[in-house]
């Protein structure tokens, strides 16, 4: 099976779709009365799905947002900038990855994470007039309170864990799973070895932001899932929508 595709529901598909394709250069297909965006490859696509509007992100919120991962976060920075676009400045966070954080016209957040941490990215990785050209959906985030019985869902429908990752100082832990035979550089899933190998990996993992024990507000924009090769609709841990795609 194949993590293929995140579902939000939006004011205005097509207005966003721009924002995707001209911006973050993705490109986009009818699909219905929704828009199906995303870049080539084995990676998730966006489904932007009518009758949504007036999302506000905030941390209590089940539904976090989309990672994108590209080869030089600096230069991807500076050119969302050149089209007017608000970015955070990059940085190394922690031992976990070079990164800086948008948002899209509608509010929904996106991370853009360097394949290598600070320092350590090759020259000339990316081209300047086309820095998104490798870029990947290379997670989709949501929230748990229970990462056991998100676990036991992901094992069940034959993901595996990759790498998990511990932000003790801000309180929560995180934890990356996949639809892959790959296997870790590291065999301690909480390496640091393990974190830019999986920042290079050309398909979507699904990554839990895990806080013990706290109950996360369901998001009425965020409608689930794709996993390709599902036989039929299911719902997650938390009771979201798993629909084959």
């Amino acid at each position: 099976m194949r993590l293929s595709g995140l579902r939000l529901r939006v004011a205005d598909p097509e207005q966003l779709a721009k924002f995707y394709t001209d911006v973050l250069g993705m490109s986009v297909q009818a699909q219905g009365v929704s828009l199906r965006i995303g870049y080539p490859g084995q990676d998730a696509d966006l489904l932007l799905m009518p009758g949504g509007g007036g999302y506000t992100h905030d941390t209590g919120q089940r539904y976090w947002k989309i990672g994108i991962t590209v080869p030089d976060v600096d230069l991807a920075a500076a050119f969302l900038r050149e089209k007017g676009i608000e970015v955070s400045d990059p940085k190394q966070f922690l031992d976990i990855g070079y990164m800086c954080h948008l948002k899209d016209p509608e509010g929904f957040v996106i991370e853009l994470l360097q394949h290598d941490f600070e320092g350590n990215r090759p020259l000339n990785a990316a081209d300047p007039s086309d820095p998104f050209a490798q870029a990947c959906i290379g997670q989709i985030t949501l929230r748990t309170g229970n990462i056991a019985a998100e676990d036991a869902f992901c094992r069940a429908n034959g993901m595996r864990l990759l790498s998990v990752q511990d932000i003790d100082q801000y309180g929560f832990d995180l934890h990356f799973y996949a639809f892959t035979d790959d296997v870790p550089p590291h065999a301690d899933l909480w390496a640091v070895e393990n974190r830019e190998w999986l920042w290079k990996r050309p398909y979507t993992t699904l990554e839990f932001q895990h806080v013990k024990g706290v109950r996360f507000a369901n998001v009425p924009d965020y409608r689930g899932l794709e996993f390709q090769g599902l036989a039929a609709p299911t719902r997650d841990a938390f009771g979201d929508p798993v629909n084959p795609g």
